[in-house]
Parts: structure tokens; sequence; C-alpha cells
């Protein structure tokens, strides 16, 4: 799926993907990384070290498919730059702690040129309960949406940090 999505960029057959490497509650296993259990029980791990292991293990899969995809993005050349220099692609996940549903604190990306503001790390006030659509009202406003709100948004995140 990530060689269709870079050849559709490529081809600008479309600028919008939305892409789900798999669903929160999924049951699928992983016996190509060595991962025989179903995913969803494996990520309420009740901190049982071995599932922990194998959660982590799936994880890294995960990231490692993206890092992929980001790698085939940065060699295909696009104008002045590459896919990569021209695209801004959101990774990240409905859940920070999955025993217990954890909300707060979301693992979240945004990668690629950004307008010529990529490769920064922002991160939300730590007092306070940011939701992840206040970050998300952000990239809108950074693109020119004229937005009040995003969701749940409370606000919106600086960018420039």
């Amino acid at each position: 799926m990530f060689d269709l999505q870079v050849l559709a960029l490529q081809a600008d057959m479309t600028r919008v993907i939305t892409f789900q490497l798999a669903r929160e509650a999924s049951t699928r296993t992983y016996p190509e990384i060595g991962v025989s259990d179903p995913h969803h029980p494996v990520s309420h791990h009740a901190n049982d070290p071995e599932k922990l292991a194998k959660l982590a293990k799936i994880n890294e899969y995960h990231v490692s498919l993206f890092a992929g995809f980001l790698d085939q993005l940065k060699a295909t050349p696009d104008g002045d730059g590459s896919l990569l220099d021209h695209s801004m692609i959101l990774f990240g996940s409905g859940m920070s702690e999955s025993n217990n549903h954890e909300r707060h604190d979301l693992p979240t990306l945004l990668v690629g040129g950004f307008n010529g503001r990529g490769s920064r790390h922002i991160e939300a006030e730590s007092e306070t309960e940011t939701p992840i659509a206040n970050f998300m009202l952000s990239v809108g406003l950074h693109y020119g949406l004229e937005l009040d709100s995003f969701g749940i948004s409370t606000g919106s995140v600086d960018l420039n940090a």
C-alpha cells in the first residue's frame, strides 16, 4: 500500500491520502516478525513483560514500514526537491497507553517539508491536557484555513516554537 501511495503522489493522481496501518482493535497476528498473538489482546498487556515485548515489536514493525515509506518519498524527485519535501505526513495513534486506553500524550509525528518548516520538535503544554485537536487546528491555520475550532480543540499550538 505504501508503494501505491508513492506512485499516486508521484503521478499527481491525488494530493490527499488517508491510510490506517491496523485497526485499533485488530486481532491481526504478525508471524512475519515472530508475534503469533493477536494485536489487540497483546495491547491489553497488564504490564506483563512478555506482552509488552510483543507490543513493542509490533510498534517497531509499524514504524519501520513508515520509515520505508518516507525513504521512498525522499528518493522520488518532485520539482525542486523530493516528494517528501513537498508533503506533510501525519503518523500517529489514537492511544498513548493501550492497556488503559489512555488518550493523553499521543505519539504523533508530522513529517515532510511543511512548506519549509520541517525538522522541529513541538511539545504541548504539560500542565494541561492539550487535545490533539489543538495541533490539528494549528496545522489548518498554518495552511490558511479559516477555522475557529477543530473537533474538541481548546486553542492552538505554537508551531513556530
